[in-house]
């Protein structure tokens, strides 16, 4: 993820704000997005942005808490950055306990703002890789059998070819060989890459991993 793969998406129904914002952010090479209200933003959003959102609390229609609320719904994964004249300590909690990273009051000071910016875009990166990395893992999961599941969530949790023999009730040599498969499906060097590789899957059944494939 790169800084021009991303947006700061600006949601303020006053103007000079959100032009002053605008041109600010721009003077720093941020590319920005503005939209007059919340419903706005929400009509054309896409889950394909990356970036983070300055989001005002008090606007006509929606407001930005229930904004933040629908995003939440959507799964929408943004960084919020809360904006309001108006912080009130209530106000700060319901933000914060809604998933906003920061909060600033306006006037807003540039040098917080870009710091709050900065923050946010980097926690949407790292999200975004995690995301991939996860896709990954899933996809690399699928590939295994139900044994080889098996196996691999025993090795994962730290049992040795003997342990997981008589757990599943096969011979060692056959532990072996499932594992040796399934260092070769994940492309594996080692077992810590295998648990590195079951700990990135992000959509675990009960027993810790993806579905088998039949």
């Amino acid at each position: 993820m790169t800084a021009t793969d991303q947006s700061i998406f600006i949601v303020e129904d006053d103007a000079s704000v959100r032009d002053s914002l605008g041109v600010l952010l721009g003077l720093h090479g941020y590319r920005t997005q503005s939209f007059v209200c919340a419903e706005d933003f929400l009509r054309v959003y896409q889950a394909s942005w990356a970036g983070c959102l300055l989001l005002d609390v008090r606007m006509p229609g929606m407001n930005g808490l229930e904004l933040q609320t629908a995003l939440r719904e959507k799964r929408v994964v943004l960084p919020v950055i809360i904006i309001t004249a108006h912080g009130d300590v209530p106000t700060v909690r319901a933000s914060l306990k809604a998933g906003a990273v920061d909060f600033l009051e306006k006037p807003v000071d540039p040098d917080a703002l870009l710091i709050a910016v900065r923050a946010a875009l980097d926690t949407d990166a790292a999200r975004r890789r995690q995301a991939r990395g996860a896709e990954l893992a899933e996809q690399q999961l699928s590939t295994l059998t139900a044994r080889e599941r098996q196996v691999l969530e025993l090795v994962a949790k730290g049992n040795h070819n003997r342990e997981i023999a008589s757990a599943l009730g096969i011979s060692p040599r056959t532990v072996e060989v499932h594992r040796a498969r399934v260092m070769e499906k994940l492309h594996a060097q080692s077992v810590s890459e295998l648990v590195h590789i079951v700990l990135n899957a992000s959509q675990p059944t009960n027993d810790g991993l993806p579905a088998a494939r039949e």
